[in-house]
């Protein structure tokens, strides 16, 4: 018998009516507080050096404390998703975003390595409220294609902070310390504080709340992994990061040790491929609503595929061309950076339309279905790194190798998806204003 959680209501049932449709605002609020993880990711990276002088910590230890961020980020997720199915979606955003703030500020503070260390954890805890409500809050206003395209905003956000980040935290560095990075993160964590305490509505009615018990956070996750319209369209989201990852992990030492560019010509390399992925999630907010957002996700994995084993055969090529003493640069890389276009632009596409497909069918259970996503995405993410880590990077091959694994596995979980109902295609056919004879959604 199912924990009184699951018993009371029926997963499958629609998401209230009653939540207001989203609006032009509700994404920019949304999007500005989803930034808090990306920000935070990646705008203290140029300080790694000066951090470990700063607190007289050994080499590597500024790469430590990402590991440690990322990992908070793991368990948050999993625990923030059903707090904000039982406690509603501003009350948790809003502890999440004021321990980050302060947490940020212990940051700015800290002394020594271990002390910066434990509050960045305790910031990364704080920092995934902002990585799964906002997702949740998407699930809550919006249905099926409208869904789709508000999170190819969020998407946006995404793909664009993690350029900037970088840049901003150059750009401090040259005029002040690393502690600085931290004060203007609490100031950021501040400010995302008072928005969710003062213009965040809340978009999860009491009466579709659930209860928040041991026996019924796992028998929820459980009955979510055995789902497999959820679990595959997870898994494509997962593997997507795994790309992503795989290419972040892998395209430093490939591009600035192999290839011989400069830190500033891999950043606009890193850019390049960032305005791919953000111009792919904004032609997929076009495209959903004029063809079904099920059939743009299988069009995207096979172009990752056909993406990424272009990228292995031009990587194959050019260890040939290596292992014989020209190391090839200019215009010889063309056609490794062209491919790599192809196949990291689909992950913006991927990303929004894999997380919809997977919470469809759970509107009273987006929360916890987020954190599913985003949990499962930063394992994926972390066992790439540490796989392409363990392997040579003398030519582009491994890199090549592992993103064309990530596709693969994707196109299996796109084959394996179970088509919907007629029934049910024609229910949310009429909820995103489409016709009622409109062709069966996949997701």
């Amino acid at each position: 018998m199912a924990p009184p959680a699951i018993a009371a209501r029926s997963d499958d049932a629609p998401a209230t009516a009653s939540v207001a449709r989203p609006m032009n605002w509700i994404a920019i609020l949304l999007g500005f507080l989803t930034a808090v993880g990306p920000v935070s990711t990646d705008i203290y990276l140029p300080a790694f050096p000066a951090l470990e002088a700063s607190l007289h910590a050994q080499a590597g230890s500024a790469e430590m404390t990402l590991a440690i961020w990322f990992v908070g980020l793991a368990i948050g997720q999993i625990t923030m998703g059903p707090l904000s199915d039982r406690f509603g979606r501003r009350m948790p955003m809003l502890v999440g975003t004021l321990i980050y703030t302060l947490a940020s500020v212990g940051c700015a503070l800290a002394g020594d390595i271990w002390t910066f260390s434990s509050f960045r954890l305790l910031a990364s805890l704080g920092a995934s409220a902002s990585l799964v409500i906002p997702s949740a809050c998407v699930r809550d206003i919006s249905y099926g294609n409208e869904a789709a395209r508000l999170m190819s905003r969020l998407v946006l956000v995404m793909g664009v902070v993690p350029v900037l980040a970088p840049t901003i935290g150059g750009f401090v560095l040259s005029f002040t310390t690393w502690r600085s990075i931290f004060w203007a993160s609490a100031a950021y964590g501040l400010i995302c504080t008072v928005l969710v305490a003062r213009v965040l509505p809340e978009t999860l009615p009491e009466r579709e709340r659930s209860i928040l018990s041991p026996v019924a956070l796992a028998t929820r996750y459980v009955m979510l992994a055995r789902d497999r319209g959820f679990i595959t369209n997870a898994m494509i989201a997962g593997f997507g990061c795994f790309m992503s990852f795989t290419y972040l992990s892998a395209a430093p030492s490939v591009f600035i040790h192999l290839f011989g560019f400069t830190p500033a010509g891999f950043g606009m390399l890193f850019g390049v491929f960032a305005v791919c992925m953000i111009g792919a999630s904004q032609i997929n907010g076009m495209l959903v609503g004029r063809i079904d957002a099920g059939r743009i996700l299988g069009m995207s994995v096979g172009t990752a595929v056909l993406g990424t084993v272009g990228m292995l055969v031009v990587s194959v090529v050019m260890a040939f061309a290596i292992h014989g003493g020209a190391t090839p640069h200019g215009l010889a890389l063309v056609p490794l950076i062209l491919t790599m276009m192809v196949a990291l632009g689909t992950t913006g596409i991927i990303g929004p339309n894999a997380a919809v497909g997977a919470m469809a069918d759970h509107p009273r259970l987006a929360g916890s279905a987020a954190a599913f996503i985003g949990t499962l995405q930063y394992v994926l993410g972390a066992i790439a790194g540490a796989f392409v880590g363990m392997l040579p990077r003398t030519t582009p091959v491994p890199m090549a190798g592992v993103m064309l694994l990530g596709a693969i596995i994707m196109l299996m979980m796109v084959l394996l998806r179970p088509r919907r109902r007629a029934g049910e295609a024609e229910a949310e056919a009429h909820m995103d204003g489409e016709a009622p004879g409109a062709p069966p959604m996949v997701h």
